[in-house]
């Protein structure tokens, strides 16, 4: 007789305790992830111009009913650029205005997202939807009017020397003007010392902007001219990545007495920090010397050694002009070279001597021996 055997009732039992269970925690992770995304943006984004020639200010409002008490903290990530870039830059703060940078003649772009951590969000950080601004100032005049190939180099840490070229329709006498501010600055400043050619201002040169470094330096250049409007150009700089030094000094050359070459030079002039100097020769590096070896002496001729700022100091710049230094061969070359000199005359004077009396021969009647050599 076959006997079936019955589900064992425990079995049976813990079915509806699990899937209690699995609502229940879903339930909580939903509720979870909504009250996350509750979060709401800043309010009120505007962007203002405040006439310092593109550092504008950007303001807002925090979100309403936000929650600060209990251990939580409330931050705001802005991110911003200028309209055809590809990256934003980036700034985390707990303030409702900042002033940052932009070139005016495009589109300036802004979002800020508020940023809610602590007890309140079980130390999990929630983050808002972002909310969106533009700002774009009235531009005068067409485009090729504005000067071209502006150019800038802050010299040794000590001056900024910007150059351009009048644009294609800027009427013949057009007076340009350039026009500076950075944070500390009550208001903007006109350069006062500009490179002219023909007298036209063609380049300006600034000095004491050591408290500009690592800041937005704004500039703006500016045409007028009776009954034509030119249209403005507008930069952004920072001094330090655009920092070219002078040459390095004192290059001596020497040889060791291994019979390697020995190069040691010294950090340019100027107000660059040494710490900032990278140097490149036969190959990059911090050092301000390197050695030679005797195997790879016979392929040298010539050092040069430039400098630029490192990657420590500003995200790029400008190369030094080379500096160079010839040297001649060794002391024991010399001398080896001065003893063949002599064996090297002697041997093309006797070979002169052989050719003279060959022809001579050649020019004498037969049997009769020629006796002399002047004149055959």
């Amino acid at each position: 007789m076959l006997c079936r055997r019955a589900p064992p009732a425990p079995a049976m039992a813990l079915q509806p305790i699990s899937l209690l269970s699995l609502v229940l925690a879903w339930g909580c992770v939903a509720s979870s992830s909504l009250w996350h995304t509750a979060v709401a943006p800043p309010q009120d984004l505007q962007i203002t111009d405040p006439g310092l020639l593109g550092s504008l200010d950007i303001e807002w409002k925090p979100p309403p009913n936000i929650q600060t008490s209990n251990g939580c903290t409330v931050k705001y990530k802005c991110e911003y650029r200028n309209a055809g870039d590809r990256e934003w830059k980036v700034i985390f703060t707990r303030k409702l205005k900042l002033r940052v940078g932009f070139d005016l003649s495009r589109t300036a772009e802004v979002k800020v997202q508020t940023l809610l951590k602590g007890w309140c969000t079980n130390d999990v950080e929630v983050q808002s939807e972002w909310l969106y601004a533009t700002f774009r100032v009235p531009l005068q005049g067409k485009l090729e009017s504005e000067v071209q190939n502006f150019h800038c180099i802050y010299h040794d840490w000590e001056y900024l020397k910007c150059t351009w070229q009048p644009g294609l329709l800027a009427p013949r006498g057009v007076n340009y003007g350039l026009y500076y501010w950075y944070e500390g600055l009550e208001h903007t400043v006109q350069c006062d010392h500009y490179i002219q050619d023909h007298g036209i201002n063609m380049g300006c040169m600034l000095q004491n902007l050591s408290q500009a470094e690592y800041k937005d330096l704004s500039i703006c250049v500016n045409g007028s001219v009776a009954a034509t409007l030119l249209r403005p150009l507008y930069a952004t700089l920072r001094l330090h990545n655009l920092a070219k030094p002078s040459p390095p000094q004192q290059l001596v050359v020497s040889m060791s007495a291994a019979e390697e070459l020995r190069v040691v030079w010294s950090p340019p002039g100027g107000q660059t920090p040494p710490q900032c100097l990278e140097y490149e020769s036969v190959s990059t590096q911090v050092e301000t010397a390197f050695t030679i070896s005797r195997a790879n002496r016979s392929r040298v001729s010539c050092v040069r050694v430039r400098g630029r700022t490192n990657n420590f100091c500003a995200d790029e710049g400008f190369w030094s002009e080379w500096t160079q230094e010839c040297f001649s061969v060794s002391r024991k070359e010399v001398k080896q070279l001065f003893i063949l000199i002599p064996v090297i005359l002697g041997l093309s004077s006797s070979l002169l001597i052989f050719t003279l009396i060959g022809q001579c021969k050649k020019k004498s009647p037969a049997g009769k021996p020629s006796h002399t050599l002047v004149g055959c």
